[in-house]
């Protein structure tokens, strides 16, 4: 969701100004992070390339090792006590990224366009720890859904080697807009629920395929050409960078050749319901509805979670009132029970963003999407300026989710002390106050 008037002009602003002031709670955040580049002619290493088996791609990446939408990361095992990584030119310069060694606390550092950074040398925090898994592993994530960074090639120490960490076994992907993206949050991509949710479950692989602005029903929505019922079957999202870098030949996502998720949230409808957009009721449902059907025709097997919506909070005498009753609560309810009727289950409806085409699947099925009620969770100052979740807002979604799957699904939390939000560890130190 956004309350401003175009962000098209906001994202364009945002390509030629990666770095800027940034306020928090009207004070200003510090971000002189560490300058990580270093000449790599200097340094003896062994190197691999983006394409070598022992990186582990998280999200979505294109086929020049591009990253896209929110928080989409890279990981894999090393051995000695050296990882730099060389990043092409495609690469958003001064994109923040985060980094870690194991379940350690983020650290961030600016990626300079086409250059090598060090990211891990003998004193990083963590290097000299005693590993409880072994080979030690390295972890990277890029903060901001606008930008991205593209690998070029992954270095250790000479001698030394990457060795391919085995993905989870179950996993979870997010779809939505600005909401899921984490607008506003501390650290925007790794602040944002939907990165809590799926690094907070623990031993789960997650995606978070939101982009700020997107509405559900393909059509252009705050400067975003195309809604998330076309978009998803995509690599790309839709930001100004997506159409230099792929110009009018975005590459469809590779479903076949990706492992299916267990379990989709979709969290989407808030510029839908912004009247600047002028999307229909019947437009709206209507673009929900292919999103899950995409899904279903996707991955057969996922079970799909529809949340309601969010819309904030008014002043209602000498207390706050929420927007809940805009948010086309009816309209998603009916539109989960009509999912789980007898009749649409005998023959379900597929849908293909791609081809933009509709079918039957020919095969019974079982009911496969569940309703989650997001009323109560968020309270009036969970919701910041700009009509966005606040870290605290974040992590009780986040909360409530996990939760939620753990009971519905019987996915035990394996999160038992890795750092999943960084910058939250907030208390008091004073006895006398």
């Amino acid at each position: 969701m956004v309350s401003f008037s175009s962000l098209a002009s906001f994202c364009l602003a945002l390509a030629s100004h990666v770095s800027a002031t940034i306020l928090q709670n009207g004070q200003v955040k510090e971000t002189n992070y560490p300058d990580t580049s270093i000449d790599p002619a200097a340094q003896s290493f062994k190197t691999y390339p983006a394409n070598a088996t022992e990186i582990s791609y998280k999200g979505r990446w294109d086929s020049k090792y591009v990253s896209w939408w929110s928080a989409p990361g890279i990981s894999f095992g090393y051995t000695g006590q050296t990882v730099a990584i060389s990043f092409g030119n495609l690469t958003d310069n001064g994109v923040l990224v985060g980094y870690r060694i194991g379940g350690l606390d983020w650290m961030f550092t600016n990626i300079t366009s086409g250059a090598t950074h060090l990211l891990v040398s003998p004193d990083a925090p963590g290097s000299n720890e005693t590993a409880p898994i072994n080979p030690t592993t390295f972890e990277l994530r890029v903060t901001n859904w606008a930008y991205g960074v593209q690998i070029e090639a992954v270095h250790v120490a000479e001698g030394e080697k990457l060795i391919k960490i085995p993905d989870f076994g179950r996993r979870i992907e997010v779809i939505g807009d600005s909401l899921a993206a984490g607008m506003y949050t501390t650290y925007e991509g790794l602040s944002s629920w939907a990165y809590g949710l799926g690094a907070g479950l623990g031993n789960t692989e997650y995606t978070v395929t939101a982009y700020p602005g997107i509405c559900a029903a393909d059509q252009d929505c705050w400067g975003n050409p195309r809604g998330q019922a076309h978009q998803w079957f995509y690599t790309s999202d839709t930001s100004y960078r997506a159409s230099v870098i792929h110009g009018d030949n975005p590459e469809p996502w590779d479903f076949e050749n990706h492992p299916a998720a267990d379990i989709v949230v979709i969290n989407i409808g808030t510029n839908d319901n912004n009247e600047a957009n002028n999307v229909t009721t019947e437009a709206y449902i209507d673009g929900l509805t292919k999103i899950i059907q995409g899904v279903h025709s996707k991955w057969p097997k996922a079970q799909v979670v529809v949340c309601s919506l969010w819309l904030g909070f008014h002043q209602s005498g000498n207390s706050f009132s929420p927007e809940w009753t805009d948010g086309w609560v009816n309209e998603i309810y009916d539109l989960v029970q009509w999912f789980n009727s007898k009749d649409y289950l005998k023959n379900p409806t597929i849908w293909d963003g791609v081809t933009n085409t509709t079918s039957t699947t020919g095969k019974k099925s079982d009911p496969f999407v569940h309703y989650f009620n997001t009323t109560g969770i968020l309270q009036h100052n969970d919701i910041g300026p700009q009509w966005h979740p606040t870290d605290v807002g974040a992590i009780k979604v986040a909360s409530h989710l996990q939760q939620f799957i753990r009971i519905k699904f019987g996915w035990d939390l394996y999160a038992t002390g890795p750092e999943i939000f960084h910058d939250t560890l907030y208390w008091n130190d004073e006895q006398s106050y």
